[in-house]
């Protein structure tokens, strides 16, 4: 019988209480639209966790670490405050999106079921194509539509984690990618008549899109203080979002694309850490975000067919770099720093007004406090450096191009806070 003081029984009232983050919205624009960690111990280690067992998001960072993180649970939620801004150079004032402030959940529980498996969940979410400019004076926005102009887009996935050791300080681990999408458009009236299908564009409110996905992983300890790993995930297949189908590539499709890394951490001193990781992910397997967007239109190609624009983005690949140092029983300090790819090329930034992901640089910080042996603390905070892309734009109208008329921005600010339980 599986009673509520036991490992099993925390870990099910746990899943409870993480449900309720599914009602929460959240917007996130880092590494493209994948943030630039998850849990903010790694948050404050520039995003590096593929070879760290020391929290209960096993299920986003690296499956197989569930074998080492112990029995406990990890509730999380973070001010994520981004800053957008585009202007068609020389026709336009500089417009900033209106949303910079979103609160963002996030959870993770863990428990050994015996020396070698371990079963957990974590619950978390991407997003991040989420803007919000408000029309000129007289009713028009930037991209020719009347009203607001902004599109909102929010992944939310339940991730339920399985690891066996397969070996002394070996182990392997897979998580199902439970997904759930929501998307939103409105203020693109002008790109109607470029559709396949005109009244599946724009202004149809809220829609929603379903998934199943696997990730994959391995930890490994090499020594007392060696640690790597190594996560994958392929693309996830997304229902389409039939109220859109006249916006996306492929009739509404818009899958998760496949992404994958390996990481490595060293205990320097009994005190001092140092963590890497490798990402990739591979923006350029989904149509509707990768098919170029001016070059398609200019091909003729209608938006919403399969080889309709997108927004161009290319694959990207992320460095993140992360120290721990353990100052005091109590106190465990954090830094680190994040360099990835821009996903978006200057081509393509007309159409990434709508998801300006130009981020390439993050500084992190951070810090556990721990008042006993089964409560920690933990706050991070972040900031992106501001980038930005100038390109082409056309006159929709006259079919005339202007080759610097497009310049989007973006910096962005995060700040979390992390309570922990072990049990």
């Amino acid at each position: 019988m599986i009673t509520t003081h036991t490992p099993l029984g925390r870990l099910r009232r746990a899943v409870a209480a993480a449900a309720l983050l599914a009602a929460a919205p959240w917007a996130q624009a880092t590494n493209g639209y994948f943030p630039h960690g998850f849990g903010l111990k790694a948050k404050g280690m520039g995003g590096a966790a593929i070879a760290l067992a020391h929290d209960a998001f096993g299920g986003v960072n690296n499956p197989a670490a569930a074998a080492f993180a112990g029995n406990r649970w990890d509730v999380g939620a973070e001010l994520f405050r981004p800053y957008r801004d585009a202007q068609f150079v020389g026709a336009t004032p500089v417009v900033e999106s209106g949303r910079t402030a979103f609160a963002i959940p996030e959870f993770g529980a863990n428990v050994k079921l015996s020396e070698k498996l371990a079963l957990g969940v974590t619950v978390y979410g991407n997003g991040g194509m989420n803007t919000s400019y408000a029309p000129f004076p007289n009713g028009v926005n930037l991209m020719g539509g009347q009203g607001k102009l902004g599109v909102d887009l929010m992944q939310l996935i339940v991730a339920p984690t399985l690891a066996y050791q397969v070996a002394d300080g070996h182990a392997l681990g897979i998580s199902p990618l439970l997904v759930l999408q929501r998307f939103e458009a409105y203020g693109l009236q002008g790109f109607s008549t470029m559709s396949q299908s005109p009244g599946d564009v724009t202004n149809r409110g809220k829609d929603t899109s379903t998934g199943i996905g696997v990730r994959l992983g391995y930890f490994g300890k090499l020594g007392d203080r060696v640690s790597v790993g190594a996560a994958y995930s392929p693309k996830t297949d997304m229902s389409r979002f039939d109220k859109y189908k006249g916006l996306f590539a492929g009739g509404g499709d818009f899958d998760i694309p496949e992404n994958y890394g390996v990481g490595v951490a060293v205990q320097l001193t009994p005190a001092l850490t140092v963590a890497l990781d490798a990402t990739r992910i591979k923006y350029g397997g989904v149509p509707s975000i990768a098919n170029g967007s001016l070059s398609q239109l200019m091909a003729g190609q209608p938006l919403g067919a399969a080889a309709g624009p997108g927004f161009g983005w290319r694959d990207v690949g992320v460095v993140k770099v992360g120290v721990q140092w353990q100052a005091s029983p109590q106190w465990t300090l954090r830094a680190g720093y994040n360099k990835g790819d821009n996903p978006i090329r200057p081509q393509d930034a007309m159409f990434n007004v709508l998801a300006p992901g130009v981020i390439r640089e993050h500084l992190t910080f951070g810090a556990t406090y721990a008042p006993d042996k089964d409560t920690e603390w933990t706050f991070a905070l972040w900031h992106g450096r501001r980038e930005t892309v100038v390109g082409p734009s056309v006159d929709f109208m006259s079919g005339a191009m202007n080759p610097a008329g497009t310049r989007i921005g973006m910096h962005q600010n995060g700040f979390g806070l992390q309570y922990s339980r072990k049990f």
